[in-house]
């Protein structure tokens, strides 16, 4: 039997951002070029997150079911809270009400993961339709307590490297104290628990 002779070639091109990439042609295969990633892709940045103060309330209304939950953080597309109920099912739709200094703002959501911003009890929500009224209020009134310091976006002026690092460390302490919080009360639910037995 004859083995048959590849010959690779090789040759360097300027890639994109002006990175060398190496590409190999084989036969009966297709040339691809490796780029390197860019820093900034085509994803638009997220809308701030805004801490909820004052604990403020909202009504989520769920096939006729209305629960109340505490507001951790909101953003222009959504938000998370701590339901009386405990989690809803990730993906049930419902209605939410809330009051804000700016009026009523109803709007349709859907509940997504448990757990947000590393609070265990804390269940993020998506905003999928929120009237033209509502969503002036709701963006004013979040305009006024980003304004007020609530917003985890760095102020104006900020050195955007050194924001973002800030931010980062800010995001890892509000976890870690939140999983400490789980933890102290964790063995106090366990002894509710035995003695209700």
């Amino acid at each position: 039997m004859r083995k048959a002779k590849i010959h690779n070639k090789f040759r360097e091109v300027p890639g994109q951002h002006g990175t060398p990439v190496t590409l190999t042609l084989l036969p009966t295969l297709a040339i691809l070029e490796v780029v390197k990633k860019s820093a900034k892709s085509g994803k638009t940045p997220r809308p701030p997150r805004i801490r909820v103060p004052n604990n403020e309330r909202a009504i989520f209304t769920i096939d006729s079911v209305r629960v109340v939950g505490v507001l951790q953080r909101v953003s222009l597309t959504g938000g998370s809270a701590v339901l009386s109920k405990g989690p809803i099912a990730h993906g049930t739709r419902a209605d939410m009400d809330m009051k804000t200094v700016f009026g009523r703002v109803n709007a349709q959501i859907e509940f997504l993961q448990t757990g947000a911003d590393g609070v265990p009890l804390a269940q993020a929500f998506r905003f999928l339709n929120l009237g033209a009224t509502s969503a002036r209020r709701f963006a004013a009134a979040a305009k006024q307590m980003q304004k007020e310091g609530y917003s985890d976006a760095p102020p104006a002026g900020f050195n955007l490297p050194a924001a973002e690092t800030l931010g980062q460390l800010l995001h890892s302490v509000r976890r870690l104290a939140a999983n400490m919080v789980a933890i102290r009360t964790q063995p106090q639910a366990v002894a509710l628990n035995k003695a209700n037995r």
